[in-house]
């Protein structure tokens, strides 16, 4: 939370008392190999949103591997979901052709890949933006997506399975900023619009899940802490795994009609409402 913010909480608690508890109220629906024959690659997978989705797409029965920078976070997960793991940083596109010969290598012939890596540094204002922290936010956000799905789409756009590109773009994407890490969401929203359209007629769909603010380590914010949140509907912060179904969903068979698609997944709290 920032500075403001708690200094906002603390005049709001003695002027109204503290704020009624607000329980999340989450259902899931029972694994069913919806994700059969899937073999997908998750960047950022070691940790947070990533992991969260490793851990629903193999309970689902996908064959997964998940890719991070830090091998012991990676080794980890992988150990403890029983899945494949590889070290990648995304913000390198020159080990990306590698890093896809491997993957497909070990995956038995890759068919999906989440675009989930990203790093916000929650700049406070416009002028702590520097040449540094905007280019460690696009080269990762942005430019690393954009080039490692490069590399998945020439495995893939010659075998006769259909496959799916699965980005994590973010509520930002759909309103305005002032720092990189938004204006790089809203490009990632641009480029699964465009990429959809390209590869319509070749059996590649592409989508995005965009969550609002979601309990993991680059938030700040635990799943076993305080959720509280009055800048949403729900009065909380959401869980990865919230967004780890809509996931499920959008690289399933069953969304085979879905694509070029930013799935939204804050309700409604940057709708652009006239009467707002």
């Amino acid at each position: 939370m920032s500075l403001k913010k708690s200094i906002l909480h603390i005049l709001s608690v003695i002027l109204h008392g503290e704020p009624k508890p607000v329980f999340a109220q989450v259902n899931y629906l029972q694994p069913n190999k919806r994700l059969s024959g899937k073999r997908i690659i998750i960047t950022g997978g070691g940790r947070g949103l990533g992991a969260s989705m490793a851990e629903k797409f193999v309970a689902e029965g996908a064959d997964v591997l998940i890719a991070g920078r830090s091998e012991k976070s990676v080794k980890d997960t992988a150990e403890r979901l029983k899945c494949k793991y590889l070290c990648l940083d995304v913000s390198k596109p020159a080990a990306f052709a590698d890093f896809m010969r491997e993957a497909d290598a070990m995956l038995g012939g890759v068919n999906a890949i989440v675009n989930n890596a990203g790093v916000s540094l929650h700049e406070q204002t416009f002028f702590d933006v520097t040449p540094e922290t905007f280019d460690a936010q696009i080269d990762t956000n942005l430019k690393g997506s954009f080039f490692l799905t490069q590399e998945f789409v020439k495995l893939v756009r010659t075998r006769p399975d259909k496959a799916v590109v699965l980005f994590t773009s973010s509520e930002t994407g759909d309103t305005m900023d002032f720092r990189p890490y938004g204006f790089s969401k809203a490009a990632v929203n641009s480029m699964v619009q465009g990429l959809a359209y390209l590869f319509r007629k070749e059996g590649i769909r592409v989508n995005a899940v965009a969550p609002g603010i979601t309990a993991s380590d680059m938030t700040g914010i635990k799943s076993d802490g305080s959720l509280y949140s009055g800048d949403y509907a729900t009065g909380r912060f959401y869980l990865p795994d919230e967004v780890a179904e809509m996931a499920c969903f959008l690289l399933s068979d069953a969304s085979g009609c879905v694509s070029g698609q930013i799935i939204t997944c804050n309700n409604a709290q940057t709708i652009n409402a006239r009467w707002k």
